[in-house]
């Protein structure tokens, strides 16, 4: 299975990015986005990264809600 984690771009480099997500840093290329680049404070996909496409805000929001809901009933399951 194939997931990307949405993050926010805190500075920019060039093609390659600092994003955070959770808390967590992560330094992101952004060579698939660079005919339309993301600037920081955007929101963008990352997968095995490298940035995909930008997002929403709310699109981010909504992603980590789904995905918080799927470790909850992973650890409720493993606990059982």
């Amino acid at each position: 299975m194939c997931l990307a984690i949405p993050m926010q771009i805190t500075r920019i480099d060039g093609l390659v990015a600092e994003a955070t997500a959770k808390g967590v840093m992560r330094e992101v290329s952004l060579f698939m986005l660079q005919d339309d680049l993301p600037v920081v404070g955007d929101f963008i996909m990352v997968h095995v990264g490298y940035a995909i496409q930008t997002m929403t805000e709310a699109e981010a929001q909504s992603a980590w809600e789904l995905y918080d809901e799927m470790l909850a009933a992973e650890a409720a399951q493993s606990d059982a």
